[in-house]
């Protein structure tokens, strides 16, 4: 297996996209997004890294970015709250903050989507759209429940672990993805200039007014519980469990192996913690084949590291499809720590909060004139390892909405 790291090396700053919005960075991306013959990227304060080897590796089709303004801050105080939330009472997560509607893209979800074939109690989702708590019409969050449900906050006045650990949680979940959505619109801007450079038929600011405008977006703040070491074919089906019984040994036992299945997502690294105390853990005691994994565009699994005061971004389906396949969607998994590592007798967490910023659900799928759905199937990577985008998007200018329903069935649907 290959391991490369996405180090600070290779990392650049933000502001170099505040200051400079208009010029061309379109080559650039395409070595952190595009073929296979480009290197890996980023943005940098000046330009981007021209010193990397571009022979030396294949694009991982993320980018890290350094320098956002107020993300440090924001990250630090809305992750640890994850340890809080996911170790609520069972039954008032259940009640009080669970959406079976929209197919719990609202509020908390736990052992709701799939594993394989198995319910996954691996890790905890609490999803939040930060830009509005009713996104959309009404007639819009009727007819697309899983694109536009209404906000579930907990009640921080309800018990002394919501008034005490959970204080400002609403607060801080909307500041921290509003700023990774005003950092995906910058970049969006970017993208579209290297779909106008290599097809004809793309629209100029497709992607970037999709982004600037939209009220579809979706925080997803994540608890990994810890693994232990019991076979996967016990399955523990009680939500109050804090250790789940996913294979350590499996690659992909914390999150299986997927797309993201919108346009851009946006994702704050990691915190790993102590599950018992919510002691964070620094990651030089985590066990080093643990954590976010990618394939590159060689097909190859490369575990990433995201710098603690780094974003990074990587690229949806829908981005495939809308430029012809000028870029790929991003396989990727995350790993839990091997049971054989050695913690002396700490159970590990992990959190996370990937913001994933999407259109309206009645914006068409098209792909630019002159390219085929051929090109656009063909040009994902990975494709043994997720679910045939063909079978999702079956027509050209498909509603994203109906895609998107699709897809969610294939996670959610147990009868699927």
């Amino acid at each position: 297996m290959a391991l490369r790291i996405i180090s600070s090396r290779h990392i650049g700053l933000c502001r170099h996209l505040l200051r400079c919005p208009l010029q061309d960075l379109s080559s650039q991306l395409e070595r952190a997004f595009g073929g296979s013959t480009a290197s890996t990227t980023s943005i940098s304060d000046s330009s981007f890294n021209h010193d990397h080897d571009a022979s030396s590796s294949s694009p991982l089709g993320i980018i890290a970015i350094r320098n956002v303004p107020g993300f440090v801050n924001a990250k630090n105080a809305f992750l640890p709250q994850a340890h809080a939330l996911a170790h609520l009472d069972p039954s008032y997560l259940e009640q009080h903050l669970t959406d079976a509607t929209s197919m719990y893209n609202a509020g908390w979800s736990r052992g709701k989507e799939k594993l394989g074939n198995k319910p996954d109690y691996a890790k905890g989702s609490y999803y939040f759209n930060p830009i509005t708590d009713t996104p959309g019409t009404e007639d819009e969050r009727t007819n697309y429940p899983a694109s536009y449900p209404c906000n579930k906050w907990p009640n921080d006045n309800e018990t002394k672990v919501l008034r005490d650990e959970l204080r400002h949680f609403r607060a801080n979940a909307k500041n921290l993805g509003k700023i990774m959505h005003d950092t995906v619109v910058l970049l969006a801007r970017h993208i579209d200039n290297l779909a106008l450079r290599k097809v004809k038929g793309y629209t100029k600011g497709l992607l970037y007014n999709a982004m600037k405008e939209t009220e579809k977006v979706k925080g997803r703040l994540l608890y990994y519980y810890p693994l232990d070491e019991q076979s996967d074919d016990t399955i523990n089906n009680g939500a109050s469990s804090t250790t789940t019984t996913a294979k350590s040994s499996s690659f992909d036992n914390w999150i299986g192996w997927h797309n993201d299945s919108g346009f851009l997502t946006s994702l704050s690294g990691d915190l790993y913690i102590n599950d018992i105390t919510g002691t964070p853990i620094h990651k030089s005691q985590i066990d080093p084949t643990a954590g976010l994994y990618v394939t590159d565009r060689n097909g190859e699994s490369i575990k990433v590291d995201i710098p603690d005061d780094c974003m990074a971004i990587q690229i949806g389906e829908v981005v495939q499809i809308l430029t012809g396949g000028v870029v790929s969607a991003t396989p990727h998994c995350v790993r839990g720590p091997d049971s054989n590592f050695s913690n002396d007798g700490v159970k590990v967490a992990r959190i996370s909060c990937p913001c994933f910023i999407d259109s309206k659900p009645t914006f068409a799928l098209t792909a630019p004139d002159g390219c085929t759905k051929e090109q656009v199937i063909n040009a994902g990577i990975g494709r043994e390892k997720v679910p045939p985008l063909q079978d999702r998007w079956v027509e050209d200018g498909m509603m994203f909405g109906d895609f998107l329903q699709k897809t969610f069935e294939r996670y959610y649907d147990w009868k699927s």
